[in-house]
């Protein structure tokens, strides 16, 4: 994926003096035989990658670096077929060797499904405190499909009806399976350089315009209120040094690891006000033709999810605003919003990427 990520940017791995890996960019480094002089493991759940973003282009302005790669490649839905049945290993507990862990302490003996027990508490909130429905999550699980069928790489490319969602199995009330991501392998890198060496490449670069980044908490019960994430942070601050405001967006990748997670972004994003999502999506704006295309890709509910979408947030965006997306094109999409969510609506990362247009 690296390799072809470089070739895509007419580069090579020798070119590389940066490396940013959500787990271990020594091991990486080493893997590739790459001694950089910029290093970065951050890891912040789904929205590594555009911390990523933020980093390095901080490293490259800085001159700490002249080309930042970054990967992600995961098999969970590979593993859990070579394991059988009984599963892949553990699911929904902390992660291995990280120490003590409050969750195991205070939430898990409660009994909650992680993770979509956590979205569960933020959309019974959210429908209790605004009135949110049933319907308006699905609505945006339907326009998401509505692109994955102009995907011909997308896992789920047959049509949905706002009935297919609610009569799909209950995963955590009131979320159903259909308004749950999907458990598939993928694997996506970026390739990071200035504005002044990407304008000689292979192919039309796209411009990170502003970056913004804001975490809250980490278990689900410490965040501060269910109904709003610091995406409030995150977005105004990328918005703002990108010289933007929500109405010149043309594209919006959020991150969609449930229904209500997508919901929350619109809101806190500033694309509507607070407690009106449902009824933003629910004339469908966010699908094909609509006045907001969102998760152009089919989103992690219908493209793919192999733990951390943040990646796969980054790839859709920069391809739009190159116009290679065939049938799902946005038509003249100049500026593109890539917005990560990490741990349970924990850590929000913003990315304003804009075409050469944008610049303008």
């Amino acid at each position: 994926m690296i390799d072809q990520a470089l070739r895509d940017a007419g580069l090579s791995i020798k070119d590389v003096d940066g490396v940013c890996h959500a787990g271990s960019s020594m091991q990486l480094a080493e893997y590739l035989g790459v001694h950089p002089r910029f290093t970065d493991s951050t890891m912040t759940g789904g929205s590594s990658f555009e911390v990523h973003v933020e980093h390095a282009a901080a490293a490259i302005a800085a001159g700490l670096a002249d080309v930042v790669i970054s990967v992600y490649a995961s098999t969970p839905r590979g593993d859990r077929a070579r394991a059988g049945t009984g599963g892949g290993g553990r699911r929904g507990g902390p992660p291995p060797g990280m120490g003590p862990n409050p969750g195991l302490e205070w939430e898990m003996p409660a009994g909650i499904r992680l993770p979509m027990g956590a979205y569960a508490l933020a959309a019974t909130r959210h429908m209790a405190k605004y009135g949110t429905t049933a319907e308006q999550l699905a609505q945006i699980a339907v326009s998401t499909r509505e692109w994955a069928t102009m995907n011909p790489k997308a896992r789920y490319q047959s049509p949905i009806t706002i009935d297919d969602v609610l009569n799909s199995p209950m995963q955590s009330s009131p979320l159903h399976l259909l308004d749950c991501c999907l458990v598939t392998d993928g694997a996506g890198a970026f390739v990071m350089t200035s504005a002044e060496r990407a304008k000689s490449l292979a192919k039309a670069p796209a411009y990170v315009l502003g970056v913004g980044t804001c975490h809250d908490h980490s278990m689900i019960s410490q965040m501060p209120d269910l109904t709003t994430t610091a995406g409030t942070v995150s977005g105004p601050a990328a918005f703002s040094m990108a010289g933007i405001k929500a109405g010149d967006v043309d594209l919006l990748m959020g991150y969609d690891s449930f229904t209500i997670t997508a919901l929350l972004h619109l809101e806190d994003l500033g694309f509507c006000g607070k407690g009106e999502g449902g009824p933003f999506a629910e004339d469908g704006r966010l699908g094909p033709g609509g006045s907001l295309p969102m998760n152009t890709n089919g989103g992690g509910l219908s493209y793919t999810h192999p733990g951390m979408y943040g990646m796969f947030l980054l790839v859709e965006a920069v391809r739009q605003l190159r116009g290679e997306c065939g049938q799902r094109q946005v038509p003249g999409a100049e500026i593109a919003v890539a917005h990560g969510s990490g741990g349970v609506l924990s850590c929000m990362s913003t990315v304003v990427l804009g075409a050469e247009a944008a610049l303008s």
